[in-house]
Formats: structure tokens, C-alpha cells, sequence
């Protein structure tokens, strides 16, 4: 029975010389084998591959497995006084030998424990585990050799990926992927299955979508830095905006059309840069945000004006609408195992209107210009004549609301 995780052992008698333990754990690779005639463990570290016997047979005092679940336990020894602390251990194996070193120590049959010959180690099993590793080209990509499974920082560029590799999804530590400089076309649903991913980012590759199922994933509790410019986006879903702990969006240089419905909701989001897209007009939501940096630069964006309207109201409102706009205005509870799946997602679209009721599918669209310095501190020129405004989208519930806004219009500008 082995067990490779970080070993301290305390001597319980030093604080009785008036000595301290130096507290600090080594890599090691624990073993549970025969020595003599005797079960012993056996520990084993870089500066001592050889390793330190411990007898285990009525020899064990007690052990702490509190966080186990953490991958931490102790085992405290009678002869000689010491406590082996366990950390960083992988949870089912340290549970795994916890168990054989107790049936060990209640003098069990050893013909029924999984025992391990006692000698030393190689030097690669009691080096510490690689929390980072990058590969910039494909003569050093491994093909063969799997990626060290502690990792929390992965970056392979420019080893002309077509897809994601699916040993990099099995990396349940990271934290950081690096995907940059290859040829990735789509994404895998299972990349929502790393739950500890705060950054990720995908500069430089042939992305034409970014999945609803990521949208929906734990990257929405995680994901903090999403880059994906210079791809090929024409759209992002409607469910991107919960992805809600995003502070750093990077969208330069795609083919998108329009940003966002909901942006708004993004209400973590520090950092937008959308440079050199197709944006025409900037949804509602935006005005919503509070950025500190804001580069909208190269978008080929419409002159607002308020005069220019689309209908998509009937009169009068369908029923439809109006039990929609009742759903939206007062709050009650929905979902798919109430009313349809369509009408769920029509539901989260929805829109305020100027007099802060709600309008689903039916409204009057038109754009009104934004000076972007009140929603960033700092803006990047739209265009090159020194703009910093931009059209945004605005939806009014009925024909009433959009008069009496065109009024107001009017009076602050009677020309």
C-alpha cells in the first residue's frame, strides 16, 4: 500500500527540552509493508529516499481524521512519540491507507492488506507535484506522457490544436488555461466541468460559437477572465450573462453583430473591450454597467436617433404579453416545470421600459446616443474623429411611453 502526499513529523518530546518542531512538510511516498516479522511504514522524502521505519502493529495511538475530505489526517504513534501528519494527499487513497494502517496496527492477517515491498523511491515520486507547465510549441506537446494531474496553470500555444485536448479536462485543479495561438474551432461541454477555472483564455483561434451549456456550467461561480479575441464570433448567447463573475472581457476582433442581451447583468465586469467588430448599436442593458476601462474602437456603429423606431407591438397586447408582462412585473415564480421551455427564455429576455414596467416580445425599439464615460472611467475612442458616444438600444411597453419620451426629447432640444 502506498501513498504519495506532503509528511511533517512532529516529535512530541521536543517541547519538553524547550525545542521546536521546524513545521514543515516534505513530499513523500508512504509505504505500508513486511520488515522482519513485523507490518511497518515506511516514509520516504527527497533528502532521505531511503526512508524512516515505523512499526505499526499495536503502535498507534490515535488518529485525527477530521478533514479527511480535505486530504489531511494524522496518525499519532506511541513508540517512538510522534505525530505523521498528512496533507495534499488524494482523498480515496488517503482513506484507503488509513484503513490498511489500521487493520495493520489491530495485528490483522497480512495476507488480507494490500502490502508494498519497503526499499527506496524513485527520485520523481517524492518531487513536489507541478502546479504550472506551459507548451509553446508542438515538438514538445506530450503525446505519450500524460499532464501532471496538480496543475493549476496549463498554457499550450502554437501546437496547432483543432480541439480541446480531453486530458486537459481532467485537470480538476486548474485554475488557468491557456488555449492561445492554435486552431480550436469549438469548445467542449465539458470544460464547464472545471470548477476551480478563473481565467481562460482562447486569443487566437477559430472559435465560431461560444456554448449555452458553458453559459449554464459552475464557470459561473469561477470564471473571472474570459478572452476570446481574434476569433471568429458572429454571436454570443443570450445566457453568456451568467457567466456573473466576470471582471475582464476581452471580444476584439470577432464578427459580432450585437453584444449581449442582458449585459447589464454582469455587474462584476471591470474590463469590456469589443474593438473592431460589427457592432451597430450597444443592447439596453449596458447602460447598467460600471467599468473601468472601456475600448469599443473600430465598430462600425449607427448615428441615434430616436425618430427611427421599430414596432413590435399589436393592439391590443396579446394575452400572452400581458400574462408575461404580470410574470416579469410582479416577481412570480417560474420555470420549465411550470410553463414551456420558450416562453421560460422569453421570459429572461425581457426588457424595462422607460416607466419601469417590463415588455416581453412586444415593444417600440429604437437607439438613443450614450456618452460611455457614464458607464467607464476610462474610454477608448469610438472612432477616429474623438467620439466617446455610442447608440444604445432603448424599448418602451407601449405607444404612450415612447410619445411622451419623444416629447421630453423636444423640450430639451427644441430644434
Amino acid at each position: 500500500m502506498k501513498l504519495q502526499c506532503d509528511v511533517e513529523v512532529v516529535n512530541r518530546m521536543l517541547p519538553t527540552c524547550g525545542l521546536r518542531n521546524k513545521g514543515k512538510s516534505s513530499r513523500a511516498v508512504l509505504s505500508i509493508g513486511r520488515h522482519v516479522d513485523s507490518l511497518c511504514l515506511l516514509i520516504c522524502t527527497a533528502k532521505d529516499r531511503s526512508g524512516s521505519k515505523y512499526k505499526l502493529k499495536e503502535n498507534i495511538e490515535k488518529f485525527f481524521t477530521w478533514f479527511v475530505e480535505e486530504g489531511k489526517a494524522t496518525v499519532r504513534l506511541k513508540e517512538p512519540a510522534v505525530d505523521i501528519c498528512l496533507s495534499k494527499a488524494d482523498t480515496s487513497s488517503l482513506k484507503s491507507f488509513l484503513s490498511a494502517a489500521r487493520l495493520a496496527h489491530t495485528g490483522s492477517d497480512p495476507a488480507s492488506l494490500p502490502l508494498s515491498a519497503l526499499g527506496p523511491v524513485r527520485a520523481r515520486d517524492v518531487e513536489k507535484p507541478r502546479k504550472k507547465l506551459s507548451v509553446l510549441s508542438r515538438k514538445d506537446y506530450p503525446l505519450r506522457s500524460s499532464f501532471p494531474a496538480a496543475l493549476e496553470q496549463l498554457q499550450v500555444s502554437y501546437c496547432r490544436l483543432t480541439r480541446v485536448d480531453l486530458r486537459m479536462l481532467a485537470l480538476r485543479s486548474l485554475t488557468r488555461l491557456d488555449l492561445s495561438n492554435n486552431h480550436i474551432r469549438k469548445l467542449p461541454a465539458s470544460l464547464g466541468d472545471l470548477s476551480g477555472l478563473a481565467e481562460l483564455i482562447l486569443h487566437n483561434n477559430r472559435l465560431e460559437g461560444f456554448g449555452d451549456a458553458l453559459c449554464s456550467s459552475t464557470l459561473q461561480t469561477s470564471l473571472q477572465h474570459l478572452d476570446l479575441s481574434q476569433n471568429q464570433l458572429r454571436v454570443l448567447p443570450a445566457r453568456f450573462c451568467q457567466l456573473r463573475h466576470l471582471v475582464k472581457l476581452k471580444l476584439d476582433e470577432n464578427q459580432l453583430r450585437r453584444l449581449p442581451f442582458h449585459m447589464g447583468r454582469l455587474s462584476r465586469l471591470r474590463f469590456l473591450s469589443a474593438a473592431h467588430n460589427q457592432l451597430s448599436v450597444l443592447p439596453a442593458g449596458f447602460r447598467k454597467l460600471s467599468l473601468e476601462n472601456l475600448d469599443l474602437f473600430g465598430n462600425p456603429f449607427t448615428q441615434a436617433n430616436a425618430l427611427e423606431h421599430s414596432i413590435r407591438l399589436t393592439f391590443p397586447l396579446t394575452l400572452q404579453e400581458l400574462a408575461a408582462r404580470a410574470v416579469v412585473d410582479l416577481r412570480i415564480p417560474h420555470g420549465p416545470h411550470l410553463v414551456p421551455v420558450h416562453l421560460c427564455e422569453e421570459l429572461s429576455l425581457s426588457e424595462v421600459c422607460e416607466c419601469g414596467r417590463a415588455c416581453v416580445s412586444a415593444s417600440i425599439l429604437t437607439a438613443v446616443g450614450l456618452n460611455l464615460h457614464l458607464v467607464a472611467h476610462t474610454v477608448v475612442l469610438v472612432d477616429n474623429m474623438g467620439g466617446t458616444e455610442a447608440p444604445v438600444q432603448k424599448h418602451f411597453c407601449s405607444l404612450q411611453c415612447y410619445c411622451q419620451f419623444m416629447d421630453s426629447c423636444v423640450q430639451r432640444d427644441p430644434r
